[in-house]
């Protein structure tokens, strides 16, 4: 996996102490509750605005956690692009993404310690369906799903709690949906957990 800037120590650490003033300026509340993992596929959700990125980016800064994070091909233009690598972005093209599910699997393979940030909305907007590649990616490389999420209305945001994905997918985004419907997004009518479905044949990678 490439370098980033959560493996520069001292920008880092001046970040960490950064994040964290800014957030308790914010009255911002970080969770820790299952932020001690070596290995795991991070939830990002509810993603509903631009505000979400700065947002995750200083809780994982204060939490210490050296991640890596999926977004669209867009965000990574020439210049631009390097910088979005360097913060732990992995650019996604998606007529690709079956390739990107089994190359995500192998890097937890070489990998020690490995931690990847995927939005399964895949979109700012309202969605009903979840994009499932990063259950199967947790499936494949058999590492825990972290449930990550930030919550506007509570100032809250983090990683909740461990989840060991079984494989039944369908009774498995039973418990992700209880877990994700108290929170709210940035814009709350964007966000509904009680209505995410999956779509397995159209979504699977």
């Amino acid at each position: 996996m490439h370098f980033t800037i959560f493996k520069t120590p001292v920008i880092n650490t001046l970040m960490r102490w950064i994040s964290a003033a800014i957030l308790r300026l914010l009255g911002w509340r970080v969770d820790s509750s299952a932020a001690d993992v070596q290995k795991c596929v991070l939830i990002g959700a509810p993603h509903t605005s631009n505000w979400d990125f700065p947002i995750a980016l200083m809780i994982c800064f204060v939490l210490r956690l050296d991640v890596y994070w999926m977004g669209k091909a867009s965000l990574f233009p020439p210049i631009l692009g390097a910088i979005m690598r360097w913060l732990g972005g992995i650019p996604v093209d998606r007529s690709q993404s079956g390739n990107l599910v089994q190359g995500t699997i192998d890097a937890f393979d070489q990998n020690e310690k490995l931690l990847v940030i995927v939005p399964p909305e895949g979109t700012r907007g309202k969605v009903t369906r979840w994009k499932t590649g990063f259950y199967y990616i947790a499936v494949g490389a058999k590492v825990p799903l972290g449930l990550g999420y930030v919550d506007f209305k509570e100032k809250i945001g983090g990683v909740g709690k461990l989840f060991y994905p079984s494989g039944n997918i369908d009774e498995d985004m039973i418990l992700l949906r209880e877990f994700y419907a108290g929170f709210t997004g940035k814009n709350p009518q964007q966000f509904d957990a009680e209505h995410i479905q999956v779509n397995q044949q159209k979504n699977r990678h």
